[in-house]
């Protein structure tokens, strides 16, 4: 995806809230060899592109100056209660060092799987993004996993999903994390009235 910025001259609290009134949005790009450059970005047409997904998880063309260069959004800060942004930074990309990058996980099949068809079990999502280490030219824009084989009684782990050539998952110490659960409808139902049971007289 591409998007336009602007070198920004001015820095400091006010010189952002100023800013913020002209229909801008100030932020930075960072990494590499480089200085950080203060930019600034039009707000709404960065509001409306940050509802992308892609915008999230993949290699970014900026457009400064006439010139284009490769950055990864790396933290968005938004108006607690405002429709907006605040600031945004972005990260240089070297297309020959690998970086770090949570990529969206899309489920497909769970309606047509023996789990849900044939047992009318509910499927739970654990985990939607899985972050993954690659070169910036392997990085994926999602992972596609697909869920037609789930059965009764079993959970999609992360060794059973094929990642794109090039990419390693990060799991921080899990050497196996489960991806997908299957939960039977009667099993929790019975569970519900089990809780309920616990509970000491007199409370709800």
């Amino acid at each position: 995806m591409k998007f336009v910025a602007f070198e920004r001259v001015k820095n400091g609290t006010g010189a952002s809230r100023r800013l913020r009134i002209t229909g801008r949005t100030p932020g930075i790009v960072y990494g590499g060899t480089a200085e950080p450059l203060l930019i600034e970005l039009d707000h709404n047409a960065l509001w409306y592109t940050l509802k992308k997904e892609a915008f999230h998880a993949t290699i970014l063309d900026m457009e400064l100056d006439g010139k284009e260069s490769k950055v990864l959004l790396r933290d968005v800060q938004y108006h607690p209660f405002k429709q907006q942004v605040l600031h945004v930074d972005f990260q240089r990309v070297d297309a020959s060092t690998k970086l770090t990058m949570k990529v969206p996980l899309h489920y497909s099949g769970q309606e047509s799987s023996p789990a849900v068809k044939a047992d009318a079990c509910l499927v739970n999502l654990v985990i939607t993004e899985l972050e993954v280490s690659c070169l910036p030219s392997q990085l994926p824009e999602f992972i596609a996993v697909d869920l037609s084989n789930l059965k009764k009684g079993t959970s999609l782990h992360l060794e059973d999903v094929k990642l794109p050539d090039g990419v390693v998952a990060v799991t921080h110490g899990k050497k196996n994390p489960v991806l997908v659960s299957v939960v039977s409808v009667a099993a929790e139902a019975e569970a519900a009235p089990a809780a309920d049971a616990k509970k000491p007289e007199g409370k709800k």
